[in-house]
């Protein structure tokens, strides 16, 4: 028996189909919204960036700093055995070594690696942000903010009415309380 080019593979009822077709339709409305598409555009980006500066940071920047007298090594091999493992008189010469055997170690390079990066990233998304408002002239990423002189909340900077308390700030509330006494 040869079954037809429209014959779908699983039989379905019209209820189920209409279903499945609902369900599809509200994950489209949702999945591709504008925000939800540059949130994950945004997250695809930060990932492949952070791959970058980490590479920089490990590739480029490190080795130069091990060469430091104090740093005689790979910066990511530097660690303090905090108790010996199961070989009391060894002496470790790698973490691994040091972990395979049972000590305790503090691994204090990768934490400083870790630390490297961080301020990697940081720093290389400051002078992005910093270039793009260069470019544009939109200052909405960085935003300036002060404190309000009657809530104490922090405000945008270029605000003339406090959003929390709605005190004006361009002094209209002072002047009415002295004329009024």
């Amino acid at each position: 028996m040869t079954e037809s080019p429209t014959t779908p593979l699983l039989p379905t009822t019209d209820r189920r189909r209409k279903a499945l077709s609902s369900a599809w339709n509200d994950f489209c409305d949702f999945a591709l919204r504008d925000n939800v598409l540059e949130v994950a555009v945004g997250l695809i980006l930060a990932a492949a960036f952070s791959t970058v500066v980490s590479s920089f940071v490990s590739d480029i920047l490190l080795p130069p700093i091990s060469l430091l007298p104090f740093l005689s090594r790979n910066l990511d091999e530097r660690f303090a055995t905090l108790k010996h493992g199961g070989n009391a008189t060894a002496k470790y010469n790698t973490v691994q070594l040091a972990l395979e055997d049972g000590a305790v170690v503090m691994a204090y390079g990768t934490f400083l690696n870790k630390v490297f990066k961080f301020l990697g990233i940081g720093i290389a998304l400051y002078a992005i942000v910093r270039l793009y408002i260069y470019c544009s002239d939109d200052e909405a990423i960085i935003k300036h903010e002060r404190k309000c002189p009657y809530c104490r909340k922090k405000i945008s900077m270029k605000a003339k009415r406090c959003f929390l308390c709605t005190s004006w700030l361009d002094g209209r509330e002072d002047t009415v309380a002295s004329v009024g006494t």
